[in-house]
């Protein structure tokens, strides 16, 4: 069994789908993971534009924590801020959009 379909397996339900009917800010995150396992980075980006940028920060945030590098307590709030506003603002596009619902 390979890992993208033992992802897609055992992939978690979303609490606020299955208890309020409606997505989180963070519905759509495992399938754009599953989407860059594929190599397939404009669907990871379709699915949820946040995806890399968050994968990104999770990969520096150890680093700088090893190696302490200079500027990388900016880099990391910045990595924070930029997957804040990519979520919200692709939170509100799909609310407008109606896509919001289960």
């Amino acid at each position: 069994m390979s890992v993208i379909s033992f992802l897609q397996d055992h992939m978690l339900t979303c609490p606020s789908k299955a208890l309020l009917h409606i997505d989180c800010p963070g519905c759509g995150m495992q399938r754009s993971i599953i989407c860059l396992f594929k190599g397939d980075v404009a669907g990871s980006l379709t699915l949820h534009p946040a995806t890399i940028p968050l994968l990104i920060l999770f990969l520096f945030t150890p680093l700088h924590l090893i190696f302490r590098f200079r500027k990388g307590a900016g880099i990391i709030i910045a990595l924070q801020i930029v997957v804040a506003v990519l979520s919200v603002t692709f939170y509100v596009y799909k609310f407008v959009h109606h896509k919001i619902a289960a």
